[in-house]
């Protein structure tokens, strides 16, 4: 809602907003009520009950991708053993119900404590995924998100801010290149964009304003019946 919005999150917990943002949050909203996004907030789901859920969602919706956050709060089989072994399994499985439905799922994971406690060096690597080595292994491209500001290092080795910097790492690419990619990240609306996006404020009218960004530049001048939507349907653009 917040990415979608362009409204500050602090703003949107409180429920602070002025007249016309609450006119911009009921707008913004009327377009995520009609996306296709199925939410399911079961507590420490066993990956027995999710294979299930996935396989109707499946069949009853059509689903293209499945996003879990995050894998450690899931539960596995009883007779697991350890808690490494139990991750194991839900990867495994996680890896079988993407083969079996033909989408792809993205799972968030937490990072081991060894990230923190570690001098110099604050950059995640594929050992420090937390309690079972198989996510590495079973996972086909692995993912960090790397904020140098958030272990309080502002510059870099030559004198460069890295105020708002966030390094999206490719750890692993099982059909591609690894390497970094260099974003910004927009705290108040919880957002990445392109680094040599402006983010300057732009007046819509006397009563609001838009974030002006590449996105935007390239969609002027479209229509909605210019544009289609991930449904394959022609529908208003997300941005």
């Amino acid at each position: 809602i917040i990415g979608e919005t362009q409204l500050a999150s602090d703003k949107i917990r409180t429920g602070r907003l002025e007249n016309y943002e609450w006119e911009q949050l009921e707008y913004k909203i009327k377009d995520l009520e009609k996306a296709p996004v199925y939410v399911d907030d079961t507590p420490a789901i066993s990956i027995f009950e999710f294979r299930a859920k996935c396989r109707r969602l499946k069949q009853k919706y059509d689903i293209q991708a499945i996003v879990i956050d995050y894998l450690q709060l899931m539960t596995g089989s009883k007779d697991s053993g350890s808690r490494e072994q139990e991750v194991s399994h839900i990867s495994r499985s996680l890896k079988s119900i993407a083969k079996e439905l033909d989408v792809p799922i993205i799972a968030l994971s937490q990072l081991n404590r060894s990230v923190e406690m570690r001098s110099g060096n604050k950059r995640p690597q594929l050992s420090d995924l937390r309690e079972s080595g198989a996510i590495e292994q079973d996972a086909d491209l692995v993912l960090f998100i790397h904020r140098p500001e958030y272990y309080g290092i502002d510059v870099d080795e030559e004198g460069n801010s890295l105020k708002g910097v966030a390094e999206i790492i490719v750890a692993k690419h099982r059909n591609g290149p690894t390497g970094d990619i260099n974003l910004k990240f927009v705290r108040e609306f919880a957002k990445f964009v392109d680094m040599d996006d402006t983010l300057a404020m732009v007046d819509d009218d006397e009563n609001g304003f838009t974030i002006s960004s590449k996105m935007n530049k390239e969609a002027e001048g479209l229509t909605n019946n210019d544009i289609r939507t991930n449904n394959g349907f022609d529908g208003p653009a997300p941005f």
